[in-house]
């Protein structure tokens, strides 16, 4: 037999007896000794590799099967959408208690003796009434014709408004539309974006890219309630028949009722957006003198000086309010030698509810995060069961009113079950199961914003696991603190990082069925969700049982 023959049939042995074919050519026994003798080592056996639990459980219980089974559920018509306060949210509040019962998951409001698994806190809800009017010199305005608006009225009865011109009621930077002005309790007209060029492009940043005032009226809302205005009033440039088409289609969702926390004013001041021509009456002005003001802000980069005088007029926009209660749903699995340490995984699982007759199932928002997150506490509960529980306690999460105003996290951050200070990290999962534009026809991704907000090490963790477990795209473009849709404080994360608690916020970005009644469960690819949760399960892994916590050791805007 050739050398190369008797080679190939070494290599081809198994690997013990190929150490035994080695330890009979290397040793020669003398007589009457044995493999036991001295320098003689026998064949030491190869330890067997640590036991991937994580991984175990993640196919035995992160799947398709499970989260579409939830999915179904939740997602159905029966569930009526969701809307905080509503039966559809109350059904589905039990339902996701009864899935912690069944996976033994302890039930920790144990003030609550009807059902310790609901976090139940009392709201308002407001609902606008028709027949709103502002009246300027004598000509009454219509309510969803010339003005409609968002927010907690101050406006239940006819009353005078002076109001204050403040340009674009933004204030960044060196750049202030409130410099030596207090607005307190007063009522503040704006215009709608922000100064441009004559080529559209903002002068507000480096790059003439819009920035979250031109996108997001609630930033400027928000702002104005900082400054203890009483409402803000939007005055639109745009054309006429524009405001028309987005009354109409905001309309039935104007009409909707809205919720918010009884016992303290809004976040945001009261928000009216006026017809161009109601706009310019009610600042006793012509659109050519707007647009010059408006051109010479832009040239300026700075706030300039206007001779615009707003003229004093009434306003009625009645609202019928009534008390409701909602709840948050929490499951809690108490970790082993460092139990003390809450790790906590969250998800909304409230929508949009009934809108001119059509339920708003919302399955991928938030729906795909629900399911996500129930089937990560099945997971870890069966390993506890197992005797492979986590070292840290794990509190699920399930937030109601996300859609109201984030008002579920902010109800528990503010009313902790378990102390914020022994709380390591939040993990939120809101919007899991599509696909967006800018990732059509490419591999699994997930957009992931504020892991590296607090903690480099949560930041890290998160990119280990995605390595050793799937290793799908990571997309982190919302992460810039100069992105316009804002989404880092759009979700129930935030509320957590307020209070300088690590996050990572787990999310597909939007598509045509955002908060449209379509967003329905034919429409979730679950081989994508599958694979979105088992990343944020093989994360939660990790941080429940690693030897020290993330560390907050950066504060990045």
């Amino acid at each position: 037999m050739k050398y190369t023959t008797l080679l190939l049939a070494a290599l081809a042995l198994p690997a013990p007896l190929l150490a035994q074919t080695h330890t009979k050519v290397k040793t020669k026994l003398k007589p009457g000794s044995s493999a036991a003798s001295p320098g003689v080592r026998p064949h030491a056996p190869m330890p067997a590799p640590p036991a991937d639990y994580a991984t175990q459980y993640a196919d035995r219980y992160v799947t398709q099967e499970h989260l579409r089974r939830d999915l179904s559920v939740l997602a159905s018509d029966e569930y009526e959408g969701r809307e905080t306060g509503t039966k559809g949210q109350k059904m589905a509040a039990a339902y996701i208690s009864k899935q912690f019962a069944d996976d033994s998951l302890q039930a920790p409001v144990t003030a609550n003796t009807t059902n310790p698994y609901l976090q139940t806190f009392a709201m308002e809800r407001s609902a606008w009434q028709p027949g709103g009017t502002i009246t300027v010199g004598g000509k009454a305005y219509e309510w969803l014709k010339d003005f409609y608006a968002f927010g907690r009225t101050p406006f239940d009865q006819a009353t005078a408004v002076q109001p204050v011109f403040l340009g674009y009621g933004i204030e960044q930077g060196d750049y202030s539309d409130y410099k030596g002005l207090d607005v307190k309790g007063k009522d503040v007209i704006v215009l709608i974006g922000e100064p441009r060029t004559p080529e559209g492009k903002s002068v507000l940043s480096p790059d003439g890219s819009a920035t979250k005032w031109a996108v997001d009226f609630r930033a400027k809302a928000a702002l104005a309630a900082q400054k203890g205005a009483r409402s803000i009033f939007f005055v639109n440039l745009e054309p006429a028949d524009q405001f028309e088409k987005m009354t109409a289609r905001l309309a039935p969702r104007i009409m909707q009722p809205t919720i918010a926390f009884a016992e303290q004013p809004g976040s945001r001041a009261v928000s009216f957006f006026l017809s161009p021509a109601l706009g310019l009456k009610v600042l006793g002005t012509n659109a050519a003198t707007l647009q010059q003001y408006a051109t010479a802000t832009a040239a300026a980069k700075q706030p300039v000086a206007s001779k615009l005088k707003p003229v004093k007029f009434s306003i009625s926009a009645p609202q019928q309010r009534s008390a409701v209660t909602t709840e948050n749903v929490l499951g809690f699995l108490p970790g082993t030698d460092l139990k003390d340490e809450i790790l906590v995984v969250s998800a909304h699982y409230d929508h949009l509810g009934i809108i001119g007759g059509q339920v708003y199932n919302g399955a991928d928002d938030d729906g795909s995060g629900t399911v996500g997150m129930l089937s990560i506490a099945q997971a870890f509960a069966k390993a506890a069961r197992s005797g492979h529980g986590p070292r840290r306690s794990i509190l699920f999460l399930a937030n109601t009113g996300e859609e109201k105003g984030l008002l579920g996290s902010e109800y528990y951050t503010d009313h902790p079950v378990f102390p914020l200070a022994n709380t390591v990290t939040d993990l939120n999962i809101d919007m899991i199961g599509r696909t967006d534009a800018a990732h059509e026809g490419k591999p699994n991704y997930v957009y992931v914003i504020g892991s590296d907000k607090l903690s480099s090490q949560l930041h890290e963790a998160l990119q280990t696991a995605n390595r050793q477990h799937g290793n799908i795209d990571l997309d982190f473009r919302f992460n810039d603190p100069a992105d316009p849709n804002r989404f880092y404080y759009r979700s129930d994360h935030y509320n957590f990082a307020k209070k300088g608690i690590p996050v990572a916020f787990f999310f597909n970005g939007v598509h045509p069925d955002y908060h449209e009644a379509s967003d329905e469960i034919s429409k979730i690819e679950f081989d994508k969700l599958e694979a979105r949760a088992r990343l944020v399960f093989f994360l939660a892994w990790d941080l429940a049982n690693r030897d020290t916590k993330p560390v907050v050791d950066s504060n990045k805007p």
